[in-house]
């Protein structure tokens, strides 16, 4: 699965809300380490708020339910994004197992 645009409306496995993603390629300190993850996102259709963000990463979606808008611009960031995760394949493989 490619990387998801902003907007996009999803299921999580497991999950009984629906929620749309805010930001892609997040970093997060969790017990004193940077964490990326490829998502966060908030309730829909409440939207931002601070105390309820999600983050999850693409193996962790079940459904989509709307897709986000997309151009030629987001095919191109979506390209770049996923050449710029490769690099960081043993970064992003060490933050999952936390």
């Amino acid at each position: 699965m490619s990387i998801l645009p902003i907007g996009t409306i999803v299921y999580l496995k497991e999950g009984s809300q629906k929620l749309m993603i805010l930001n892609r390629g997040v970093t997060i300190d969790q017990n004193g380490e940077s964490v990326l993850f490829d998502y966060s996102a908030a309730f829909y259709p409440i939207g931002l708020n601070p105390e309820q963000l999600f983050y999850f990463n693409r193996e962790d979606v079940d459904k989509v339910v709307y897709p986000g808008y997309s151009d030629e611009e987001e095919v191109r960031f979506a390209e770049i994004y996923q050449r710029w995760l490769d690099e960081l394949r043993d970064y992003k493989k060490r933050c999952n197992e936390i």
